[in-house]
């Protein structure tokens, strides 16, 4: 593949594709995140997809945004959008939208087990041809219980604002879990193990 596009602005993902040594540029999503499905799986497939095929439709017709990733009009090349979402029960959480709402998923899952799901797209143009692949990753995580005074120090340190769920399990939050069952990758925000290996599958490295 001529060029490899990450579609997002996630230093976490950025930093997990450069570990397996993937050469790739950066054009991240504009478009509007409309969700249709409601389970966790097929909403981060979904999500995952809109990213991916969004970006892939601005360096076909936006010559600005190609010719800044070098890419030619013939070039093949590869667009992987991701979406990461953590579900508990029958309820999904994405990013919380104040510190009261990562309170409040925060003492919804303290003590108890989670899901994590990423949905991965492959958007690429190979021979001329558009084509696209998507798949996710599911991991188990559980969380040792929690006191509000816990819950309230980590968040004052802001480190869960932007992450889904409320929670980053590479930072200081790792002393609050009891254990993972899967892709510790994937709870991060890209499982590239399992990215790699689709990736030979459909022929792409």
């Amino acid at each position: 593949m001529n060029k490899i596009i990450l579609a997002s602005a996630s230093p976490r993902r950025k930093e997990l594709l450069a570990q397996i040594g993937m050469d790739f540029a950066v054009c991240v999503s504009a478009c509007e995140e409309v969700v249709t499905k409601s389970t966790p799986q097929e909403v981060v497939c979904e999500l995952s997809a809109l990213k991916a095929g969004s970006v892939y439709e601005k360096l076909m017709t936006d010559e600005a945004a190609a010719g800044k990733l070098k890419l030619g009009k013939e070039d093949d090349f590869l667009v992987i959008g991701s979406d990461t979402i953590v579900a508990f029960g029958e309820k999904i959480l994405g990013k919380p939208k104040s510190r009261e709402d990562a309170f409040s998923m925060l003492s919804m899952l303290e003590g108890n087990t989670h899901e994590v799901y990423t949905g991965v797209t492959f958007a690429f143009r190979q021979g001329g041809k558009r084509k696209e692949h998507t798949f996710y990753e599911k991991t188990e995580v559980e969380f040792y219980p929690m006191s509000e005074k816990e819950i309230g120090d980590y968040i004052a340190t802001s480190d869960p604002m932007d992450k889904a769920g409320s929670y980053g399990i590479q930072g200081v939050f790792a002393k609050h879990v009891k254990g993972i069952k899967g892709d510790y990758n994937n709870v991060v925000g890209l499982p590239v193990g399992r990215l790699y290996q689709e990736l030979k599958e459909c022929g792409l490295l």
